[in-house]
């Protein structure tokens, strides 16, 4: 019984060339046998069905006859016998396909083989001042690591290391996948020695020859100055280990806590002074708290706004070795909720005088 092959691509039979493409690359690109979910037998079936649509003689004869009697392979071919790749190429057949999934697997798409362990993510509180002088912390983390023992090699300490069996000592082997350009031999890393080409003569007793290890280990973070809430430390290489790979990352998610008196921006810190209305227009000095507990004085000049902001230098976040932001000091005047009769006496003879 013939094929339908219109409704193996799901078209119609008055279906266009270019409806016919897009509905062969869609189909070709599902059913792949390279990817997740793909179905060989779908895919040569796929193949079949634009093979003949794709190519008017053929598809004349098709409709006619029911059958295809061009070339040799009679009745459409099968798997890619019948597929002309030039012309599915010259009609940008291949533009919605991602290259590095089909041929990945049989070229090594250009991607690093050696497998990654996974990376780890924590959070971490700090205080405002920690914030922005920075500070070493060290975490208690459960995780699978390097092992203690062997280092990571897999070899009882004091043995020696020969030469692997399965690979000969090359570190990979080749594998025979097929594909529709037919058999590939493909190089793929020795699962033996993990790529090393050495197997030890005697196992690691911990770690029974992987090289790793599920134990606790304490990690030294770096909290550098300045950084900010919510902002994230990377630790490369302080993520989990994996045997004959490199480890992940630790990713290192900072919270900072709120200062009832200093908020920060930038490299600046800002605080609110309060200040007394006299205080204000006759001008005096007043100590306040700084950041790095060191209290400093300040003159209040005479006449000043209310919402002015005097500058602090060199008591802000650390930019440098000898360098730092400044402090900025906003001024908010103190009005008296309730004024007795000397003082409300002598605000009226201010108000005389035109102040």
């Amino acid at each position: 019984m013939s094929k339908d092959y219109y409704s193996i691509l799901g078209v119609d039979k008055k279906a266009s060339k270019d409806d016919i493409k897009k509905a062969f690359r869609k189909l070709a690109h599902k059913y792949h046998p390279d990817k997740g979910g793909g179905d060989p037998a779908k895919f040569n079936e796929v193949n079949e069905a634009y093979s003949i649509l794709s190519d008017d003689k053929k598809r004349a004869e098709y409709d006619t006859y029911g059958r295809t009697f061009s070339g040799a392979g009679g009745q459409g071919g099968s798997g890619f016998e019948g597929f002309d790749f030039s012309q599915f190429a010259r009609e940008g057949g291949f533009q919605d396909f991602d290259l590095g999934d089909i041929f990945g697997d049989f070229f090594g798409g250009g991607r690093d083989r050696t497998p990654r362990g996974r990376d780890i993510s924590i959070d971490l509180e700090l205080s405002f001042k920690e914030s922005v002088f920075g500070v070493n912390r060290t975490v208690l983390l459960n995780k699978t690591s390097e092992c203690a023992t062997c280092h990571g090699s897999g070899a009882e300490p004091g043995t020696d290391m020969e030469t692997c069996t399965v690979c000969n000592g090359k570190g990979s082997v080749k594998e025979v996948r097929q594909s529709f350009f037919g058999s590939l031999a493909v190089e793929q890393r020795c699962s033996q020695c993990k790529g090393t080409g050495k197997v030890p003569k005697e196992k690691c007793h911990t770690c029974k020859g992987i090289g790793i290890e599920k134990k606790q280990e304490e990690i030294s973070i770096d909290i550098p100055a300045g950084v900010e809430n919510g902002e994230m430390v990377r630790l490369s290489g302080a993520g989990e280990a994996v045997s004959g790979g490199k480890p992940g990352d630790l990713y290192v998610k900072l919270h900072v806590a709120k200062d009832h008196t200093f908020t920060k921006q930038g490299t600046d810190i800002f605080m609110s002074l309060n200040v007394k209305l006299s205080d204000a227009l006759l001008g005096t000095d007043y100590t306040i708290p700084t950041v790095d507990e060191q209290p400093v004085t300040i003159k209040i000049p005479q006449g000043v706004s209310h919402g002015e902001i005097l500058r602090v230098k060199g008591k802000g976040v650390p930019t440098g070795k000898n360098n730092r932001g400044d402090m900025m000091v906003k001024v908010k005047i103190e009005l008296p909720q309730k004024l007795s009769k000397k003082a409300k006496g002598l605000i009226e003879e201010l108000r005389e005088e035109g102040i």
